[in-house]
């Protein structure tokens, strides 16, 4: 192994890094977790990584976008042993039937296909779905390419590229280390009308707005959120779950969501955030940096809140189509500590 090789190994890396550099690190072994271009991640050699495709990152320095020379590296080399795995949409069950008994798995899902969409409506119905700790992400692609260009992850161990399959890595620990995973979540219920849902979906035209059968467009409209800036929030058992808006279409009264809405959940509108790079920055200031191994963060929170080029502090990672932590979720942070 190499001088340079060694040095980075003996002080993992958890940020932006030369593609050059982090081909390097793959030839001699070295497993990782990676997020760039698809003309980035193309560039790579066989080897003991997982990819997903994205240009949106939030970094010391504040909210990037990247070019096809850097990728985001989280070396998992100094945290345990890694293998790597891929499922296709009839397989998501086995994301977590698979994982570590002691350890984690971080999973990266392409936008827009079925294995997103299943993975969306039914992570929270798996078996320990919430006794394993799972995080990850949805690769996306820039703003500008929706439409044109489909997202893309990559199994490195054949260093190939699918985009409607998942990608996982598996890190199983030493008996004496433990998992912790931190949601940081800006929103909260507004406190007014009450939103349900007849069942689980990633679309919506009806629903019941305080019994009352509504539609939902319509209904976000009139109250001048069409913007699609402030998720919904559902209360998840105490816990605040977002969901945001894909799409709002008022004119043929359909709403695409990020992440489903469930049945027999309350779900109200989020309260408005004055100023997010100054909450995000407030939120994270209470964050530690120790033992922390992985983040992602929220591209509708990257874009709304203008964040390119604002410090906020916090873990360095993709600012993606959306984030997992035992389940899809949106408008978050997620970090993940081995301690």
């Amino acid at each position: 192994m190499n001088e340079m090789v060694s040095r980075i190994v003996a002080r993992p890396v958890n940020g932006l890094m030369y593609v050059d550099a982090a081909a390097v690190l793959i030839e001699h072994g070295v497993p990782l977790s990676l997020a760039g271009t698809e003309a980035a991640l193309d560039k790579l050699p066989r080897g003991n990584w997982i990819g997903g495709t994205i240009p949106y990152f939030m970094l010391a320095g504040g909210g990037a976008v990247i070019n096809d020379e850097t990728v985001f590296v989280t070396d998992l080399s100094s945290v345990g042993m890694v293998s790597v795995r891929s499922y296709g949409p009839d397989e998501l069950e086995g994301i977590v039937s698979h994982a570590p008994a002691n350890g984690f798995t971080i999973v990266i899902i392409p936008s827009g296909g079925e294995c997103h969409r299943r993975f969306a409506a039914g992570a929270a119905d798996y078996k320990d779905a919430f006794l394993k700790p799972m995080v990850g992400w949805v690769a996306g692609v820039h703003l500008a390419d929706i439409g044109t260009v489909t997202p893309k992850v990559y199994d490195g161990r054949t260093a190939s590229k699918s985009d409607d399959r998942a990608v996982v890595a598996y890190v199983e620990l030493t008996d004496d280390r433990f998992v912790s995973v931190e949601i940081v979540n800006l929103f909260e219920p507004d406190g007014g009308d009450v939103l349900r849902f007849e069942e689980t979906s990633l679309e919506v035209g009806l629903c019941r707005m305080n019994g009352h059968l509504v539609n939902l467009a319509k209904y976000l409209e009139i109250r001048g959120l069409d913007d699609g800036k402030l998720p919904l929030v559902g209360n998840h058992a105490g816990a605040y779950i977002n969901v945001s808006f894909q799409s709002i279409d008022v004119d043929g009264g359909k709403v695409k969501l990020c992440a489903p809405v469930y049945s027999g959940i309350d779900y109200r509108m989020a309260k408005p955030v004055d100023d997010y790079a100054a909450a995000l920055r407030q939120r994270f200031a209470d964050q530690e940096t120790y033992g922390a191994v992985f983040a992602c963060h929220s591209l509708p929170n990257f874009i709304f809140g203008e964040l390119q080029g604002q410090a906020i502090g916090g873990i360095e990672g993709p600012a993606t189509f959306g984030e997992i932590a035992h389940l899809l979720l949106n408008q978050t942070s997620v970090l993940l500590r081995v301690i």
